[in-house]
């Protein structure tokens, strides 16, 4: 026996270390009272319970597959994108395609590949994200209006805002696929063929330079444009991701979406009016009575046709912002 002062117990020191460490019984008592339990109906209801609570977005039955709603919220995003898209296409495609044919007999159907795909990409891209600050231009109006910021909005623009992040999403996919298909440009086969008609164009007209200076410069400024742009949109994208904005605090998250889109927008409707050049002013630009609309090319720096779209919401944009600035002082 060996006492000690401190601890006022007596430690048999054999006995000691003739004591087996013991068991944890603890989770296989509370194993055996759930098995014991499992076979009352509270159980089994707490059971399927617990499978539905951590399985039931995944191990579903048919019916419940049934009643669930396929991407909600990417309804009227995708509605919108779609109808625009199909209408730049129709449009595009006979202005680039069926006038040629009928007026000068000319085939150029092999542009709607990628050549008629690629012109209307950004039409719908700079579209799809001019809508995802046009609600909030509208919401503020419609708090002036009504004098006060705790009136509900209509239902059509609570639905459009709940929407803005789906459109912003969109408008970056469409923005991707315009720079690889404007990448695949000199990988097409009539580009070659093109490319070798130009040279041969160049040595029959005896130019040792065919260096146009302003088409350089147009070139450059609006390429590296569309790259600042798309680089812009590239961060919205990944600040939009659940896990990357809780990470960010309400303000960091307010200024990436609201001052860098705002830049994003700007930088690439520019990067479309660099494109565009001086085209508003070509008449040869403007066909099946489009030349009526030659008063508008001023008011909109850009060609009516294709542009047109963009164009206009972007100026409804800049107005707004000034028109609501206007009412802070």
């Amino acid at each position: 026996m060996e006492k000690r002062e401190g601890d006022n117990c007596t430690i048999d020191l054999n006995t000691a270390q003739s004591i087996k460490p013991r068991r944890n019984t603890g989770n296989l008592s509370n194993l055996n009272m759930d098995m014991q339990v499992t076979s009352t109906p509270e159980a089994a209801a707490l059971f399927s319970l617990h499978q539905a609570h951590h399985f039931g977005e995944f191990e579903c039955s048919s019916e419940q597959h049934c009643k669930q709603d396929l991407f909600p919220k990417w309804h009227l995003p995708m509605k919108i994108a779609s109808v625009i898209s199909f209408l730049m296409f129709i449009y595009t495609s006979l202005r680039d395609v069926i006038y040629p044919f009928i007026t000068r007999k000319e085939n150029a159907f092999y542009k709607i590949p990628i050549l008629i795909i690629n012109k209307v990409l950004p039409v719908v891209s700079i579209t799809l994200l001019a809508l995802v600050y046009l609600p909030g231009i509208l919401a503020a109006g419609f708090q002036l209006y009504s004098g006060t910021k705790y009136k509900r909005f209509p239902q059509w623009l609570d639905r459009w805002m709940l929407s803005r992040k789906q459109f912003g999403l969109l408008s970056f996919f469409f923005a991707t696929m315009h720079a690889c298909y404007s990448l695949c440009y000199p990988m097409r086969r009539s580009y070659r063929y093109k490319l070798m008609n130009w040279a041969f164009q160049q040595i029959k007209q005896k130019k040792e330079n065919a260096w146009i200076e302003h088409d350089v410069w147009r070139m450059e400024i609006y390429v590296s444009l569309g790259i600042v742009g798309l680089a812009l949109l590239t961060l919205l994208a990944i600040a939009s991701i659940p896990s990357v904005s809780h990470s960010l605090t309400w303000r960091e998250f307010h200024y990436i979406q609201s001052k860098m889109g705002y830049l994003a927008l700007l930088l690439c409707t520019v990067h479309a009016l660099v494109f565009a050049w001086n085209k508003w002013v070509d008449v040869n630009q403007f066909i099946w009575c489009m030349e009526y609309f030659m008063l508008f090319g001023p008011l909109l720096r850009q060609p009516v046709e294709r542009f047109i779209l963009h164009f206009n919401l972007f100026d409804v944009l800049v107005f707004a912002h000034f028109f609501l600035l206007i009412q802070c002082f």
